[in-house]
């Protein structure tokens, strides 16, 4: 499962959103705005920063929008 956690105003979460969108990949939205899933963001990654994505079948965690969709094309053509 894919979890991306995200704040509604960041264009480089919109960035992520819109490419997993776009390609039909189903992932669970984690809002930071909930008290609950910013802790969980921090206990995950350790910095409270967005986009952050976490594969947890493959045991993966990553910042930077880029870097994810890189990661996402990579595993979408794995499949």
């Amino acid at each position: 499962m894919l979890e991306l956690f995200v704040m509604s105003s960041c264009p480089y979460c919109k960035k992520v959103m819109n490419f997993l969108d776009e390609n039909s990949i189903e992932y669970l939205k984690s809002d930071i705005s909930n008290p609950d899933n910013n802790i969980k963001l921090l206990s995950l990654g350790g910095n409270e920063q967005v986009p952050f994505l976490v594969d947890h079948e493959n045991k993966k965690r990553m910042y930077e929008s880029d870097l994810i969709i890189e990661y996402l094309r990579d595993l979408k053509g794995n499949k």
